[in-house]
């Protein structure tokens, strides 16, 4: 985590770590999960996301994210 107050890590154009996030209060949908793996909307993609959540949960898009 950086020492700089947030106000200089914005006015460089970096996200400051308190802005950063996965969303981990919401349940990832199949669609969230392609999109984070960086795949198209397909409905092959879209059926490979549904079965890797229903497999692993909210781990799966957690494990893609960094």
């Amino acid at each position: 985590m950086s020492d700089e107050p947030e106000s200089i890590s914005v006015s460089r154009g970096v996200t400051p770590d308190s802005l950063l996030h996965t969303g981990a209060s919401d349940d990832p949908s199949p669609e969230d999960l392609v999109l984070a793996s960086g795949r198209d909307l397909t409905p092959h993609n879209l059926e490979w996301a549904q079965r890797r959540l229903a497999r692993e949960g909210r781990a799966a898009i957690d494990k893609t994210l960094p």
